[in-house]
């Protein structure tokens, strides 16, 4: 009976050994498989981000792969431009080579608005990647609306706005030359750092513009100007001078590059041109000025919901090229309209367009 009560209490104990060893199995195979499934969802989530990676840079492909086909229709159409209705998003992504840079400029000029005293202002130059002082290089004049100042745009030292990353692709797809491009104050008074000074100060910009700023930027960067600082002839290099605007420096542009200007001046971009800009009638009237220069471009751009421009854009360039022989559409002359408001979406449109129809 002893015997027997030993022979039970042994097989007892083994086998609450062995269901203790398959518990303790369990356990750890249960474990294993804990710590494989976090190593399988975080490798599912590594997978995941590489996948949403991929996606973003074949999205990215093919945005640039999109944008390279428009290029190559346009370049196809026998010559001719077509212009975008909406800016690539390609070209509107940060690049990190090729990459132009942003320097802050201060230059002498006068209070044209009020006693003529001298007086510094600022700009904004962007130059190409690769800027050489030994080359020369084409000259776009950038101006703001009646509420901005030279940052307007987007340009400033260190920054990456949408202007100057439209170049960078521009320049290193090789779809435009480099090109240099200076954003001014257009207030050409003494109290031109107040966005709400009296905007009359914007239609003396002319004289700033012929007698202070151009022969800054020609003595100090590479253009194709043969600059003297005894005096040297700015006609000489209109041909590689271009001015463009938003809004009210749309004004400027037609106003005062166009009108004023028209000697040292050969492209102009009006986007959304201010109330204020000429009628084609009057802009007729003052080209007659300038019987010996032409109109190498003008661009107009508007939106159709915009209440603050359109009425003022449009009359500006309805029967232009009937009123004068410097303008022929299709040749020299191209208006376009697109929905939109009185934005940047219309703004950058127009620089996009304006930046790859110059200097050709």
């Amino acid at each position: 009976m002893k015997k027997y009560l030993v022979i039970l209490m042994i097989t007892f104990l083994v086998g609450c050994t062995a269901c203790g060893a398959k518990t303790q199995q369990e356990d750890e195979v249960q474990g294993i498989e804990s710590v494989e499934s976090e190593e399988t969802s975080g490798q599912q989530a590594a997978d995941a981000t590489e996948d949403a990676e991929g996606e973003a840079q074949s999205a990215d492909t093919e945005d640039k792969a999109a944008a390279e086909s428009d290029t190559q229709e346009t370049e196809a159409e026998a010559g001719e431009w077509t212009f975008f209705d909406k800016v690539p998003v390609a070209d509107t992504m940060i690049t990190y080579k090729g990459c132009g840079k942003i320097v802050e400029i201060t230059y002498p000029t006068k209070d044209y608005y009020g006693d003529g005293s001298e007086l510094m202002k600022p700009a904004n130059v962007y130059l190409p990647y690769g800027y050489d002082e030994t080359k020369q290089y084409d000259v776009i004049y950038l101006m703001h609306g009646i509420g901005g100042n030279e940052r307007e745009w987007g340009m400033w030292t260190g920054g990456d706005g949408k202007v100057k990353t439209m170049l960078d692709h521009l320049i290193a797809d090789g779809r435009i030359e480099p090109v240099i491009v200076v954003a001014p104050n257009g207030r050409s008074g003494a109290d031109f750092a107040n966005t709400n000074a009296d905007y009359n100060a914007f239609y003396e910009f002319g004289k700033e513009l012929r007698n202070d700023l151009i022969p800054y930027i020609d003595a100090n960067y590479a253009t194709y100007a043969e600059y003297d600082e005894n005096g040297y002839d700015l006609t000489a290099a209109r041909d590689h001078r271009a001015m463009a605007g938003l809004s009210m420096g749309g004004m400027q542009t037609t106003n005062i590059g166009m009108c004023e200007c028209l000697d040292i001046i050969s492209y102009f971009g009006a986007f959304s041109a201010a109330p204020t800009t000429y009628p084609a009638a009057q802009i007729a009237e003052k080209l007659e000025s300038f019987p010996e220069y032409d109109i190498n471009y003008y661009y107009g751009l508007c939106g159709t919901e915009d209440t603050t421009a359109l009425s003022s854009a449009r009359a500006a360039v309805t029967g232009l090229t009937d009123k004068t022989d410097k303008l022929t559409d299709g040749e020299n002359f191209y208006w376009q309209t697109r929905s939109g408001g009185h934005d940047f979406n219309i703004w950058y449109l127009g620089f996009y367009n304006f930046a790859q129809i110059v200097f050709k």
